[in-house]
């Protein structure tokens, strides 16, 4: 899972580049990166947060009126800078480009990129896959002439042969800026624009929040497969490229989009709330009666709100978080996770000394990190806690761009809600069930795989085992 943004206009690009992927910051981490373009490509590519990678020397240079800009959290390839996006190539000519997510079929990708287009990867970065096919398709074009069906005669013969979950920016030199969805449509893209005094500016992003802080009115989603293209002359041309049912990712909503981002014409803070709302029958069931409703900051707070407002018992902030430390769920080794959730959640111990506490995650995955919050709220003087997770038991890996690790790392493929709970140490366990969050997004057709099992694309069991194969391989690594 990464974020991306592109923008194209008559008008220098860089500022809201880099002000686009600072708003998009909580999708990724490890690296920052933005080509720009202007006769020629201009790029800055660097480790860490977008404050610390850009400086103002760096956005001197990026020049030109069309961009892309890329945050990165690893799920495929090592975390190092030759793997940090956008990727740029001069074959057949100059092509930059930047994608969020996945590709599953990963190794017959690189046979074909050697025997077919005789091409070999520079990096372990899935990106490349994508690249280097649309690349060597559009070579076989007419590049003195090139059109916008040629283009997107190449990215359909792409969306063909590349499967996974992706979306996916490029500036093509010289000629414009490219957007396209993967033919389920998995991973999320919205279109916008802005009206300046020297004409219309078009905008890409992962997540409407981009918008909202560069002024931009958002047009709408990306639709499954669907290919849009920008040209220098500002003209919008799109189409339907290869389009499958649409399986969008309900993680999306559930933990990894920011709560003010639209999606779908969703609010995701609103479809937290119904999660939440749906938890109450069942602690009603079990016969639980919490004095106080605590979220786990910040993916938590809407689910526990609608629930709160549901059961009408006190929703109040227990446990505090500090904002300069990263996000536990990206974090690759169990011991930064578990080190993060130490600096990370203080509680409130006035609030939580004495009473009956429900705590509200946006889901469990391996459950170090609830088992933590558990003896946090302990030490604070909670008398009882029952860990409430919004989502459902997480079964399955994602093979689409989320890092859930490998299948024996998921508690809830290894053990029983009662064995989780003694695990996490909690007095109650209570998970979102699969019928309650089907009939949430009953209205939109989406992936739920890491909680069923079905996954949209071909031969998942082939992206499963390489995934796997890889994440044990960075362990070990990683293992002094």
């Amino acid at each position: 899972m990464c974020g991306i943004v592109g923008f194209i206009g008559q008008e220098p690009i860089v500022y809201d580049l880099v002000l686009g992927l600072t708003a998009l910051q909580h999708r990724g981490q490890d690296a920052a990166g933005i080509v720009t373009f202007d006769k020629m490509f201009h790029t800055k590519k660097g480790l860490g947060l977008v404050s610390n990678v850009f400086e103002q020397r760096h956005i001197d240079r990026l020049r030109g009126k069309v961009g892309i800009g890329h945050v990165r959290y690893t799920t495929h390839g090592s975390n190092e800078l030759a793997n940090a996006q956008p990727i740029a190539t001069s074959y057949p000519f100059g092509i930059a480009m930047a994608h969020n997510g996945n590709i599953t079929n990963f190794a017959e990708m690189n046979k074909v990129l050697y025997d077919e287009y005789h091409t070999l990867p520079t990096t372990t970065n899935d990106l490349e896959l994508l690249l280097y096919a649309f690349a060597s398709e559009l070579k076989n074009k007419d590049l003195g002439n090139i059109t916008p069906n040629d283009i997107f005669d190449c990215v359909e013969v792409t969306q063909r042969r590349v499967l996974g979950a992706y979306s996916a920016l490029a500036i093509i030199a010289n000629h414009g800026l490219l957007a396209f969805c993967d033919p389920n449509g998995i991973r999320p893209m919205v279109l916008g624009k802005l009206e300046t005094e020297n004409g219309t500016r078009y905008g890409f992003a992962s997540e409407t929040v981009c918008f909202d802080h560069l002024g931009y009115q958002l047009i709408r989603n990306l639709a499954p497969g669907e290919m849009v293209f920008i040209d220098n002359n500002n003209q919008v041309h799109s189409r339907i490229g290869y389009q499958l049912p649409q399986h969008f990712c309900v993680f999306e909503f559930i933990y990894f989009a920011r709560e003010d981002s639209i999606i779908h014409k969703r609010l995701v803070a609103g479809q937290r709330v119904r999660m939440g709302r749906a938890l109450a029958r069942q602690v009603r069931e079990m016969g639980l009666k919490p004095d106080i409703i605590i979220d786990v900051p910040t993916s938590g707070y809407f689910a526990a709100s609608g629930l709160a407002e549901v059961l009408g018992i006190p929703h109040h902030r227990g446990l505090v978080k500090s904002n300069y430390i990263g996000r536990s769920f990206i974090s690759p080794q169990q011991s930064e996770r578990e080190a993060i959730v130490r600096r990370k959640l203080n509680p409130i111990a006035n609030t939580i000394k004495g009473k009956k506490v429900a705590v509200v995650d946006d889901s469990i995955v391996r459950g170090t990190t609830s088992r933590r919050i558990v003896q946090i709220l302990r030490e604070a003087g909670a008398t009882e806690v029952y860990f409430i997770s919004s989502a459902p038991p997480i079964i399955n890996p994602c093979i689409y761009g989320i890092d859930m690790s490998v299948t024996t790392e998921l508690i809830a493929a290894q053990k029983t809600i009662e064995e989780i709970r003694d695990y996490i140490g909690a007095d109650a366990v209570i998970y979102q069930t699969l019928e309650d969050l089907q009939q949430i997004f009953s209205s939109l057709s989406t992936c739920m795989a890491c909680l069923s099992g079905k996954y949209p694309t071909a031969n998942p069991e082939i992206a499963l085992k390489l995934i796997e194969q890889e994440r044990l391989e960075h362990k070990k690594v990683a293992t002094p």
